[in-house]
């Protein structure tokens, strides 16, 4: 899926214009110039310093001894020439599947998170918002199988909040039981960098050695600052880490408006493109031209409830926005979309979720992640991403444009037909009907019809949709010999928290 096709004029969303991307560019350089970022990580801190950063030389009531960075200007722009433009990502095959570059856009599933919906627990007759529970270790098959099967998600992520697993090795177990089950791109974070580092290693044995790693990468990092302007000890420490490795990195604030950011949407952008932007200095400074991947989750914090939302309008606004940016300064960029506040998977969950995706995807962002979260991040539902699958594949479908052509203008069928017939019959309507978009879920039939097929909601298909694959689809299995050594690297992790 591309938006805006030099080839074909593809639909194409525009919230800013160019002066204001120079002004909201200009007032990042204003920010880290005079305002400058706290960094509390030695090596991180050295870089900055040795390139030409003004490092406070005093300890201030905040930033402890020495630790606020003024970056100047031509430091930022430096890193922005050294930056790859684009960046391919591999799946555990060894095949080029992804490209963040320009205005391509990929989507990526989130599996799971502190709680889980059930799929089985509603086939045996427990209303589908009421099968919520606790995440467990084997729900990470459960996500990794699905999305290896639909068509329209292209990355997975996953939490591994498990509540059977200890939290100290959650993500490597997450890891190693997503990689084994499912061939596509991963994409995850990590809560400590010890646990970076193990997860890195899991990469290199299926990739086939450290180089091949860096060389094929299928595994992308997400990395973070702290908001407001602070970057942490282990979140530059595992930023650089990522870079010595060839491992491509997202390093991405959550600017929450009116509590870590400023309230409005352009004072949201500036504070969340300074913190992603002088995290890219970092990374160009230890290694020219590392693969980085820019972006944030600028969103707003609910006054009401004072949570933070993931339905709000007014994130897949700012979203598009930073795509944009991320446009402006050639640099592959990271969003959020397919995601919801709703608890459970209900029509709030299917609206927030298909609007988000249409404005990530005319926005042109390349890899957008969280399909599948509901409750603001605290639940995952397997449902939401199977019909986050079916309104992605809507939307490539109008992100397709109009081909106008001699033989899509059918102006000779029309004059065969002529006034009054009908075109069931024509060859040309043979030849081109199945290029129309077909459901998997969504139901087009009269009441009688959908009655006959069980009466189900979108819920409830979706729910036979992702029980008919859990039970169906087998992913192409990793070698005896590599699922051996995750086996015995796993037994170690076991050791350590014994």
């Amino acid at each position: 899926m591309k938006a805006g096709s030099a080839t074909l004029i593809t639909p194409r969303l525009q919230v800013l214009s160019e002066d204001q991307k120079e002004t909201l560019f200009l007032s990042v350089l204003e920010v880290l110039e005079r305002t400058g970022v706290r960094v509390d990580n030695d090596e991180g801190l050295e870089l900055l310093g040795s390139a030409g950063a003004r490092v406070a030389l005093r300890p201030t009531q905040d930033d402890g001894p020495g630790r606020r960075v003024y970056i100047p200007s031509y430091l930022v722009e430096d890193a922005l020439a050294s930056a790859p433009r684009r960046i391919a990502i591999y799946n555990r095959l060894g095949e080029r599947v992804v490209f963040l570059e320009d205005h391509r856009v990929y989507f990526c599933s989130q599996v799971d998170s502190t709680y889980f919906f059930d799929p089985f627990d509603f086939a045996q007759g427990k209303p589908l918002d009421h099968n919520r529970r606790r995440c467990v270790r084997a729900d990470a098959r459960l996500g990794a199988v699905l999305c290896d099967a639909l068509l329209n998600i292209d990355v997975v992520s996953f939490s591994s909040l498990y509540s059977d697993a200890p939290g100290q090795i959650a993500i490597r177990l997450g890891h190693k039981d997503t990689v084994i089950n499912c061939t596509k791109p991963l994409m995850h974070g990590t809560g400590d960098f010890a646990s970076l580092k193990a997860v890195a290693e899991v990469a290199a044995v299926v990739a086939g050695g450290w180089d091949e790693l860096a060389r094929r990468p299928y595994y992308v990092h997400y990395a973070e600052p702290l908001s407001p302007l602070t970057h942490t000890d282990e979140g530059v420490a595992k930023l650089l880490f990522c870079v010595e490795h060839g491992i491509p990195v997202i390093y991405t604030p959550m600017t929450l408006a009116g509590s870590s950011a400023p309230v409005t949407g352009a004072g949201n952008l500036v504070a969340c493109m300074a913190e992603s932007l002088s995290g890219l200095v970092m990374a160009q400074l230890k290694r020219r031209g590392a693969p980085f991947i820019f972006g944030g989750v600028p969103t707003i914090i609910d006054m009401s409830t004072v949570l933070v939302s993931y339905g709000a309008p007014e994130m897949s606004l700012w979203s598009a926005a930073l795509a944009e940016m991320a446009h402006y300064l050639h640099l592959p960029v990271f969003s959020t979309a397919g995601c919801t506040d709703a608890v459970a998977f209900d029509q709030q969950a299917a609206a927030e979720s298909a609007i988000s995706c249409l404005m990530a995807a005319l926005s042109g962002a390349n890899l957008v992640h969280d399909v599948g979260f509901t409750e603001a991040a605290n639940s995952a539902s397997l449902e939401l991403i199977a019909a986050t699958d079916e309104f992605i594949s809507m939307i490539r479908t109008i992100m397709g444009g109009v081909e106008v052509t001699p033989e899509t203008l059918a102006l000779e069928v029309m004059e065969q037909v002529g006034p009054g017939g009908n075109y069931f019959g024509e060859e040309h309507t043979f030849r081109h009907f199945r290029e129309n978009w077909f459901p998997k879920l969504m139901s087009r039939g009269n009441y009688d019809q959908w009655t006959a097929a069980g009466a189900l909601s979108l819920g409830g298909r979706a729910n036979e949709r992702v029980r008919s694959i859990l039970r169906e689809h087998q992913p192409e299995p990793l070698s005896p010999e590599v699922v051996a050594e995750l086996d015995a690297m796993e037994k170690h992790w076991w050791g350590e928290v014994s």
